[in-house]
């Protein structure tokens, strides 16, 4: 499309142009009162000038402006005062003459080019606020972090014409570019994004990819921490677009963070679902598989008792049999177990008891499961009451002693020890073996996590689960690590709290209070 004249004319960005453009008005205005010079008398003739400097100011600014004052003044002497054609003054009246017209000229000439700028800086800060709202109008229907990206280099490249990256912490806190369809980012850029993401603070560096630019690092501060960093290339004359980037940045971080609680949001709805779903299946699934599984374990129970009527092969295929469906009872236990710790419907019985006792308790329980593993106790003597509820505290003994029988090799101790501390009282279980696979430490109190690969040992990671769901109840916690000694430990904590006092008086009497 071609440019109208007038706007090549008066709208060039050369400053060499825009003075020759000054000179050029002054000058025409000499054309047209020149051949008025003796119609008109020497105050029109100025007026005629003074309308030069005006035109020029308000459309090239103020410095052609200051030219187009003197250069008219200089003309009008020259060619209207007299003596003509020279620029000696001959009177006094001239004399305040060109210093009224110069000083007017030169007033009329800034306050026009004033006006001018803040008309032009108004039409700016209104293209700004216009801009900056359909950026905030984008970024609030953006969905993944790309978006945001795209959205911040295109307003940035289109108001400031300069360069911009969106940094991005990672799983592990290290910064991690969105897109780098806007140029390439060094090693250097890198480590001085990860000092504003630790520090908050703006960070300028040097001279970026191309002389006179310089690259500005700043934090995007969301309402609890940084969560991410914009990197502009900016002219090294461009301060006066600092206060828009901070407007920028303000409108970034906002959107980043929604990102962020939005797909926190989406992935605790996700994950509650999951839970909620795999809670009523187990349930389902446990309560379903008990009926025929105890008919099984019936019926092969009473074949196995049939000594004198089954031969001696069906008899140990009768004896196997009820053994595999009283283990595979065991499993269902533990599933609803589990299945009733997470739904919550469990209720605690508090009473002040002695860890020693529901120590031996589970160990009657399990019975031949231990036969190849002497347990060994130090500590359990010395500690004081604590209030628990037995039953489930003994699922916890019971899960852990036999998590020690099945993955400890047979003939090795089992080692129960605890120590009773200002607030908490600790119970470590340790058992032989090759312990617990050292990346997986916390998973393994996951549901239906072994730890390790599949191997001989039979279960399905339910175990260690419902020890944590039951000593959390408690109010305590529970852990696994591996002694450096060998093996796997497992130790869980329980509040003490303070035990009722007792009547020593009265229970030697025989009367209770």
């Amino acid at each position: 499309m071609p440019v109208p004249l007038s706007r090549l004319l008066f709208e060039s960005q050369s400053v060499r142009f825009r003075y020759l453009l000054a000179v050029l008005a002054c000058v025409l205005a000499l054309g047209v009162a020149l051949p008025l010079r003796d119609v008109l008398d020497l105050a029109n003739a100025v007026m005629i000038f003074l309308l030069a400097v005006v035109l020029v100011a308000s459309r090239l600014g103020r410095g052609p402006a200051v030219v187009a004052s003197l250069a008219c003044v200089a003309l009008f002497d020259f060619f209207f005062v007299p003596p003509r054609f020279s620029l000696a003054i001959s009177h006094g009246q001239y004399l305040v003459t060109f210093l009224v017209m110069s000083a007017v000229s030169l007033l009329i000439g800034q306050l026009t080019a004033g006006q001018r700028r803040q008309a032009y800086d108004a039409g700016h800060r209104e293209s700004i606020t216009r801009a900056l709202y359909d950026l905030a109008k984008r970024l609030a229907g953006a969905r993944q972090p790309g978006e945001v990206d795209r959205a911040l280099r295109d307003f940035i490249g289109k108001q400031l014409g300069a360069g911009a990256w969106l940094l991005l912490p990672d799983a592990d806190g290290a910064p991690q570019a969105e897109s780098l369809a806007a140029g390439t980012l060094g090693t250097l850029d890198m480590q001085i994004g990860r000092m504003v993401l630790d520090s908050g603070r703006v960070i300028e560096s040097g001279a970026s990819e191309r002389s006179g630019r310089r690259r500005h690092f700043l934090p995007l501060a969301g309402a609890g921490e940084v969560c991410g960093v914009l990197i502009v290339s900016l002219a090294e004359d461009a301060i006066d677009e600092l206060p828009l980037l901070e407007a920028l940045t303000s409108l970034a971080a906002t959107a980043v963070e929604r990102l962020h609680f939005v797909a926190a949001a989406q992935s605790a709805q996700l994950e509650a679902e999951s839970e909620r779903l795999r809670s009523s299946i187990l349930s389902a699934l446990s309560h379903d598989v008990r009926t025929p599984l105890t008919a099984l374990y019936g019926m092969a129970d009473s074949l196995a008792m049939q000594h004198e009527v089954l031969p001696d092969e069906a008899h140990e295929l009768a004896a196997a049999i009820r053994d595999q469906a009283l283990r595979v009872n065991g499993m269902v236990d533990k599933l609803l177990d589990m299945a009733r710790l997470q739904s919550g419907r469990v209720s605690l019985r508090r009473e002040w008891q002695s860890i020693e006792e529901v120590v031996g308790s589970s160990l009657q329980l399990l019975g031949p499961a231990m036969a190849r593993h002497p347990v060994r106790t130090s500590g359990l003597g010395e500690l004081p009451l604590v209030q628990f509820d037995a039953v489930l505290l003994e699922r916890v003994f019971c899960n852990l002693f036999e998590n020690a029988a099945k993955y400890a090799p047979p003939d090795t101790p089992v080692q129960v020890s605890a120590r009773a501390g200002a607030e908490l009282l600790e119970v470590q279980v340790r058992s032989g073996g090759d312990g617990f696979p050292p990346d997986r430490l916390e998973q393994v109190f996951e549901l239906f996590e072994r730890g390790g690969s599949e191997g001989p040992v039979a279960g399905i990671g339910v175990g260690l689960a419902i020890c944590r769901s039951i000593v959390e109840v408690h109010g305590g916690t529970i852990r696994a690590f591996n002694p450096p000694e060998g093996g796997g430990c497992v130790a869980f904590t329980l509040p003490l709290g303070t035990p009722p006092a007792i009547d020593v008086e009265a229970l030697e009497s025989g009367v209770l209070p």
